[in-house]
């Protein structure tokens, strides 16, 4: 656990910046937090329960009793009898929806895992890659996440780290041997990752369904905003510090802080947007500084970093001149007239 500890907030970093919007905006994030304690609650209650070893039912009747509690505790508005039963009625009515392209899903998982074709594919992904890191680890991802569509957690962490991640144990980068726990730790990324990468994203399904929306179209959304858990494995993987494997805490850091800027600048190159809109130039510019950040030498972070400061720079300057939005071209005022 602890060595999995830095890329998850790595990866939260850029996904926050991707999923755009000032929380100062809103309130702050904490008086928003404390309006959803009524949410959160029974979610920690759930993970407790879960963590004592309780059952899957017993947790469920405790964090319905979370649930009406924290709506006490908060002062929120009590939900009436009637009130439950048409929450019900509407769950039931969007589980159908999920059920459905779960239903597809599932028919694409199956066929991929019982006939073997997986197993195949995979296999000849790696073998592809002729030895080239880069080419290896792209494949290995692939792999990873056709083998981990519609697999449980656990199923899918036996299956990626039999198949794949021997092919990338065996490699070296600049002639040091890629550690084991960063190999299992790539294709266990990339299996989880299947379950918000279409055709089948369980969990972007998921939450189509409580959200209404259109299932294949969540799931292409999740893909965008999700960019940086597809960057991050090969962070750890060339920067095994991230995995707090290297004793010295000073390079740690550094490591730590240049990945998460580069994150952030994935994220601002992908969403088009950093502290006001981006060309597609200064984009190009974000995304440059934050693949050359993956490389933890000092020369490629220092390009990383100098490219970087440039593109926050003219954001700057485009910002005091135009504001937070493009200014109309000539065109489109003649239009608007």
């Amino acid at each position: 656990m602890l060595l999995a500890a830095l890329p998850p907030v790595v990866y939260h970093g850029a996904l926050r910046l991707a999923a755009g919007g000032d929380p100062a905006k809103r309130g702050g994030i904490f008086a928003r937090l404390a309006g959803l304690a009524q949410l959160i609650l029974p979610a920690v209650g759930a993970v407790y329960m879960l963590a004592m070893g309780a059952g899957t039912q017993a947790t469920i009747v405790y964090a319905v009793g979370m649930f009406f509690l924290s709506q006490a505790l908060t002062g929120e508005p009590q939900v009436s009898l009637k009130g439950l039963f048409a929450v019900l009625e509407q769950g039931a009515r969007g589980a159908v929806g999920v059920a459905v392209a779960c239903a597809g899903a599932g028919i694409i998982a199956g066929t991929v895992t019982l006939t073997g074709i997986g197993l195949k594919l995979a296999t000849g992904l790696v073998d592809l890659s002729g030895g080239i890191v880069l080419l290896t680890l792209f494949f290995t991802m692939i792999t990873s996440i056709i083998l981990g569509m519609g697999v449980p957690t656990t199923a899918n962490y036996i299956i990626t780290s039999t198949i794949a991640a021997p092919a990338l144990a065996a490699l070296s980068i600049n002639g040091v041997p890629i550690a084991p726990i960063a190999a299992h730790m790539f294709v266990f990324y990339f299996g989880i990752v299947a379950d918000i990468t279409p055709p089948v994203a369980l969990a972007a399904f998921a939450g189509a369904g409580i959200a209404k929306a259109d299932p294949y179209k969540t799931g292409i959304d999740a893909t965008k905003l999700a960019i940086a858990a597809f960057l991050v494995p090969y962070f750890f993987v060339y920067s095994p510090d991230l995995l707090l494997l290297n004793p010295s805490w000073g390079h740690t850091l550094r490591v730590a802080i240049g990945s998460f800027v580069g994150m952030i600048a994935i994220g601002a190159g992908v969403a088009g947007w950093l502290r006001t809109y981006s060309p597609w130039w200064e984009r190009i510019m974000f995304i440059a500084a934050g693949l050359l950040l993956i490389d933890p030498s000092v020369v490629t972070d220092f390009i990383g970093v100098a490219l970087m400061a440039a593109a926050f720079v003219t954001q700057t300057i485009r910002l005091k001149a135009h504001g937070a939005h493009p200014p109309k071209s000539p065109g489109s005022r003649a239009r608007a007239a």
